[in-house]
């Protein structure tokens, strides 16, 4: 029975260890992805939207998921009575995510605002 000799290079989960001992990089890893299609606008999280009822956030996953508002009101309104999950679920959509008409949203704006004063009033002394 014929038997290959031992390897004796350290190998990582993907292959043999590199200059610094670490596995080596699989291929195609860095490769970078392809262009997409000319016109494709890359679609962003908003609030907002079509049928916008209070801060927009049900409206905004509507159309980023691209299903109806209603869908993502229900569910709402489902962890609500499980857990009361959609209360603080809605605020952190609110202050996370920016509006349709923006490129910030509240926690980032309130963010900027406080750094804007904190500045000023080192300055003052």
């Amino acid at each position: 029975m014929d038997t290959a000799p031992e390897d004796t290079t350290a190998t990582g989960p993907t292959g043999p260890a590199g200059p610094t001992g670490s596995p080596s990089t699989p291929p195609g890893a860095g490769a970078a992805l392809p262009p997409p299609p000319p016109g494709y606008d890359e679609p962003r999280l908003r609030r907002g939207g079509q049928g916008r009822m209070l801060a927009g956030v049900a409206a905004g996953l509507a159309d980023y998921f691209d299903v109806d508002p209603t869908i993502v009101r229900i569910g709402f309104v489902a962890l609500a009575f499980v857990g009361g999950l959609a209360v603080p679920l809605y605020l952190a959509g609110w202050l996370l995510i920016p509006d349709e008409e923006t490129d910030l949203s509240v926690a980032e704006d309130l963010l900027a605002r406080g750094r804007e004063r904190h500045g000023h009033a080192h300055s003052a002394y």
